[in-house]
Parts: C-alpha cells; sequence; structure tokens
C-alpha cells in the first residue's frame, strides 16, 4: 500500500507578510555599524566578527539578496505542520512510495535550523529522479527553532522535552521503527531518543561530546590537529555559550531587537564553525528565518543545561552508531573513544568540513549516512 501522510500534517506554505518584509528592510537600514576599532578590523586574531565583513554582508542583505527566492526554493521541498504537545511542529519531507522504505529523522542544531539539509534533499531529487526514493527523509525545525514553536512560559523546555516531541512526530506518520541522525543540538536529541525509545533502530552523528579526554599518544595526526584545534577553541570561542547558558533572557532580548545585531552574533558562528565560509545568501536566509520568526530566544534554552548552572548529563549509545569525523568539527569524535563508549557500526574519516556537515559537505554525509542505514538493516536481516 502506498504511503500517504496522515491528515495532521497539513501541508504548509512559507510566505512571510510583505508589512514584516518592509519593517525588517527599513530597521536594517537605519540600523548603523560601531565605529570602526582595532579589534574589529583585525583578520590575523580572530576577535569577533569584523567591520568589513558586516558592513559588506548588511549591503547585500539590503540591496541584492532576495528572500522571495529564497522564499519558493524552500516551498518547493514538501514542507508540513503538525501539532503534537501544543507545539506547532514544522517539518520538510521526501516521503516514499516503496513499502520497505527506511524512515531516517535529521535533525540541526544552533544556530542552524532545517535549511541546512535542503542541499541534501537536493542531490537526493536528482539521484532518484524517476525512480522512487528508497528512504522517508524527515526534517523538522526543532521545538523552539524558526518554523517549530517554542515550550510553554510555566516551566523550563528541555531537551528531553524535544525529543519526546521528535518521537511522536515519527510515531505520528506512522513510523514504528526508524533512524535518527544529528549534529550539534541534533546530536544530544538522537543519544537521548536512542536511550528512551524503542523505535530507534540506529543513530548516526557528527558530533559526538564525551567527557573522555583522549590520550594524545593515541591519536592519528588528522586527530591530532582536529583535537588541538577544539581546545583553542574551548579558551577563546565559547563565551557565546556562557551568555546563552546564563543570561539567555538578556541576549534574547539583544538579538530580537536588530536584524544587524542578529547577523553579527550568528554570522561570526558561520564564519568561524565552517571549514569553507558558505555562500552568503545561505547564511543570510538563516539569519532572517530566525528574524522573521522571531526564534533566537526561544532557541537557546539547550544551553542552561550544557553551559548554565544544572548540567545534564547526555546518555550513553547501546544502539547502533555511525559518525562521520569532519576536521573542522568544534568537538571532534575520536575514533577509539567512540568505540570504546558505543556500538561503532561506521566511522568515516572526511579532509574537509566542519560543524555545518549537512551544508557543507551534503554528499560526503549522505553518503555515509546511507551507508550506515544499509549495513544495520542488512545485520538485523541476518539475525
Amino acid at each position: 500500500m502506498a504511503y500517504t501522510p496522515p491528515s495532521s500534517a497539513r501541508p504548509f506554505t512559507l510566505h512571510v507578510p510583505d508589512q514584516d518584509l518592509s519593517e525588517w528592510r527599513q530597521l536594517l537600514q537605519l540600523s548603523r555599524l560601531g565605529p570602526k576599532t582595532f579589534e574589529n578590523t583585525q583578520t590575523k586574531d580572530n576577535l569577533g566578527i569584523t567591520y568589513d565583513w558586516l558592513s559588506s554582508a548588511k549591503d547585500h542583505w539590503l540591496n541584492k539578496y532576495d528572500w522571495r527566492a529564497q522564499e519558493s526554493h524552500i516551498n518547493s521541498f514538501p514542507n508540513y505542520k503538525t501539532t503534537i504537545d501544543e507545539i506547532d511542529v514544522h517539518f520538510v519531507a521526501l516521503f516514499s512510495q516503496k513499502k520497505d522504505a527506511t524512515p531516517i529523522l535529521f535533525m540541526h542544531g544552533w544556530p542552524g535550523s532545517f535549511i541546512e539539509f535542503l542541499p541534501m534533499l537536493e542531490l537526493l531529487r536528482k539521484k532518484f529522479e524517476g525512480k522512487e526514493l528508497p528512504y522517508h527523509i524527515v526534517i523538522p525545525s526543532l521545538p523552539g527553532y524558526t518554523l517549530s514553536s517554542g515550550g510553554p512560559l510555566d516551566r523550563e523546555w528541555t531537551k528531553k522535552d524535544s525529543a519526546a516531541v521528535m518521537e511522536k512526530l515519527m510515531r505520528g506518520l506512522g513510523f514504528d521503527k526508524y533512524f535518527v541522525q544529528g549534529g550539534d543540538v541534533g546530536s544530544f536529541l538522537c543519544r537521548i531518543m536512542a536511550d528512551e525509545y524503542e523505535s530507534v533502530a540506529g543513530v548516526h552523528v557528527n558530533l559526538y561530546i564525551t567527557p573522555t579526554e583522549p590520550e594524545r599518544e593515541k591519536l592519528n595526526d588528522i586527530e591530532t590537529k582536529a583535537y588541538d584545534r577544539a581546545l583553542e577553541w574551548r579558551k577563546r570561542g565559547t563565551a557565546y555559550a556562557q551568555e546563552h547558558g546564563t543570561r539567555p533572557s538578556t541576549i534574547g532580548h539583544v538579538l530580537s531587537s536588530n536584524p544587524l545585531a542578529l547577523l553579527a552574533w550568528i554570522g561570526e558562528k558561520f564564519l568561524e564553525w565552517s571549514d569553507e565560509t558558505p555562500p552568503l545568501d545561505a547564511i543570510l536566509t538563516n539569519v532572517s528565518l530566525y528574524y522573521f520568526t522571531d526564534s533566537f530566544p526561544r532557541s537557546i534554552y539547550p544551553y542552561r543545561r550544557l553551559s548554565g548552572s544544572t548540567p545534564e548529563p547526555t546518555p550513553s549509545l547501546e544502539k547502533p552508531t555511525g559518525y562521520s569525523f569532519f576536521p573542522k568539527e568544534l568537538f571532534p569524535g575520536i575514533k577509539y573513544i567512540i568505540e570504546n563508549e558505543t556500538k561503532l557500526v561506521s566511522f568515516n574519516v572526511h579532509e574537509r568540513g566542519g560543524h555545518f556537515a549537512a551544508l557543507e559537505r551534503p554528499a560526503d554525509l549522505w553518503d555515509d549516512v546511507e551507508a550506515f542505514v544499509t549495513k544495520v538493516t542488512e545485520n538485523e536481516s541476518k539475525l
């Protein structure tokens, strides 16, 4: 029987009202850059976003960037919304008509969004053009992020709450067994879901956080370089996380007030955390989504448990696990540690790529995920 999404999954078309666009343009135009300083004119030492980049990006956003074209591109994929536990959940999906299609849930992180995975979906549409996709691909906006609403105002929302919503999303779509994939916040949700729900068949991540510090003599050259880079980032690049975790209200007000401020805060992360800088339009689309949905304050809740005063342990991985190693990842996964701590099925090393793997290296990430899913499925069929 051919698959049909349930009626609870309502087709959705993104459209930002003309008035919102007009007000955004007026506010951005009137927003002034701070004065040039020694710090914001340096390119050798990373002291934050530079005056020249922010000035150029602002001009491009105002005079060359086309939000309506980006909106049309997003709408060229099947978008849906559904209501789960009073959360308005948005997701993009490519559903297969094959009876034995394998469901895979892809989850983004901060300051990303579902659009990180659109280049991968483009590849899949071309690869399987004219024939049936052997997978159900589901890519949500996580609760609190961009096109999905946030949690209630009368209690704290946690990663475990988001994991429960993601499980209900997949089960509500009719999938009793499915795979999960994620980076950044998505990787934490993958681990929680694998620990909590029998429906998760396997976990593939491109970020693996562990309290275990690697023994340097056990690292190869690629791992040593990645680890040293990560140590330097921990010293010089994590102030934002402390702000998110300890003063979320303040930074939420600051960045909701002004699109230029939001561009500086999020744009810095795409520049610093990527191996090769993504296209400026891709960065601006991501920032625009955050701005038009007023979702920045809603999106930083994970940091209260990651960088705040109430740390939350991440569950171990007992399900079949796959990992993609991208050398510019903020916390690179070390193979021997992941082998010791998980049921590792596949570990793929790439020479290029950073924190936003789906956006930077969509073909590499998809090939890894497909190979992992195939291996797990074949192993289970032999049991």
